[in-house]
């Protein structure tokens, strides 16, 4: 790949530069050809060869891109042709000019060390020489001529390298990119994976409960010969529950680790008091406001809702470098309102260290209830991380309101009320 990139745009093709390069040669040749036409020193009897040799020296200039040292070569095979031709040594400008094009090209068309840049150099010397036959020039201007092509070949040299540093670069940014946007899909599969094992103990109780409820009611109707269908349909609810709970393991079984033991009972809203009373022990000052009619929530948008604010105080105490993070639960009609606001000046609640990906997980549990998550730095400086939560929805797999309250006897409305006996309770509930 950098290889590629190396290359000359177009493949070696000549580009605008080359266009650009070429133009002005031919024209300063054709200028100094004829503007310079006439008898005595410092003048061209014969104007056409040197002309012809601007030319040639334009055309040139646009292969350089394909192999520059065959280039310098060929461009000092016509300076010896002209010389040869006209045979009064003048020291044409187009020549030098073109010559130093040609030299800076070679310069940075591969490593001075390798084999390919010591014949590079060889043609720089070769082309060096050259000029030195065309005049009879003094210890000055040996000198002078030098530095120039130095100048031009050191600086070949340095742009290749600083060619290579960028493309080095580059490359490092696009690998740092991906392996970014790879650690953020594997925080969001790792995120699914742990609330989906967390609900699984919230599903798990509720179809035990419905179990339950279904065994009790059967347990109710008795022996008698009339409710037989009731009890057979109630025992078909039993066994299927039953199995379901049997499937609920076998799925925590393939989301948890190998070696992970069981999972802690999953909090909610309820139990937010006691995690601002543990941050409030390392030092952080959290001030818990809670507005509205509070009220019972589905088990998975309570536990969602709490880990909200369990991740976003998590951060402010790791990355904002905050005094106070304000805590606010606003329960209005419909919808159920998280905010912690801090007043740091790190990367506040919805700020991430390196590696964190605390933020994806809160965008993850409330869009799974349909809610929204914003997180953005406060213009009078604190951060503030707010999740929206519809109550109106019922969660997943929960039933419509209403639904089993009637007095339906297949339903099992009536009865479900009832607490059945704690001894089924402890042997089917997981």
């Amino acid at each position: 790949m950098r290889r590629g990139l190396r290359e000359r745009p177009g493949g070696g093709r000549p580009t605008r530069m080359d266009l650009l390069l070429s133009l002005a040669v031919v024209v300063t040749g054709l200028v100094e050809s004829f503007g310079r036409q006439g008898t005595g020193p410092g003048r061209i009897a014969d104007p056409v060869p040197l002309a012809a040799g601007a030319v040639a020296a334009g055309l040139l200039l646009l292969l350089r891109g394909r192999s520059p040292m065959a280039v310098l070569l060929a461009l000092t095979a016509t300076g010896v042709a002209v010389g040869w031709v006209t045979d009064t040594g003048y020291y044409a400008a187009w020549h030098f000019y073109s010559t130093l094009i040609l030299v800076h090209t070679v310069g940075g068309a591969a490593e001075p060390r390798s084999r390919r840049g010591l014949a590079g150099l060889g043609c720089v010397l070769a082309a060096y020489a050259h000029l030195q036959t065309l005049q009879s020039n003094d210890v000055a201007e040996v000198m002078i001529t030098a530095i120039f092509l130095g100048a031009a070949y050191g600086s070949g040299i340095l742009l290749r390298r600083q060619t290579d540093r960028t493309l080095r670069l580059a490359e490092r940014a696009a690998r740092l990119e991906a392996e970014r946007e790879e650690r953020a899909r594997r925080a969001v599969a790792e995120e699914r994976a742990r609330i989906a094992r967390e609900l699984h103990d919230v599903v798990s109780h509720n179809v035990s409960v419905m179990t339950l409820h279904a065994g009790g009611v059967r347990m109710l109707l008795g022996g008698d010969p009339a409710r037989g269908r009731e009890r057979d349909m109630l025992l078909g609810v039993e066994r299927a529950g039953r199995a379901a709970v049997g499937e609920l393991q076998l799925m925590l079984g393939v989301l948890r680790e190998g070696g992970a033991g069981p999972e802690a009972p999953q909090p909610d809203l309820d139990r937010l008091d006691e995690l601002v009373e543990q941050v409030r022990d390392t030092g952080l000052d959290v001030r818990l406001r809670i507005t509205g009619e509070r009220r019972p929530l589905p088990p998975g948008l309570g536990l969602s809702a709490y880990r909200v604010v369990q991740e976003a105080l998590t951060n402010v105490r790791k990355h904002a470098r905050a005094a106070r993070a304000d805590v606010v639960l606003a329960y209005g009609p419909g919808r159920l309102r998280v905010e912690i606001v801090d007043d740091g000046a790190g990367t506040g609640a919805g700020g991430e260290g390196p590696g964190g990906h605390g933020l994806i997980g809160m965008r993850e549990r409330a869009a799974m209830h349909g809610g929204e998550l914003s997180a953005g730095p406060l213009p009078g400086g604190g951060y503030r991380v707010a999740a929206g939560f519809p109550l109106d929805a019922p969660e997943a797999g929960e039933p419509p309101s209403g639904a089993g309250d009637r007095d339906d006897p297949a339903s099992g409305g009536a009865a479900c009320g009832e607490a059945p006996p704690a001894a089924p309770v402890l042997g089917v509930q997981m």
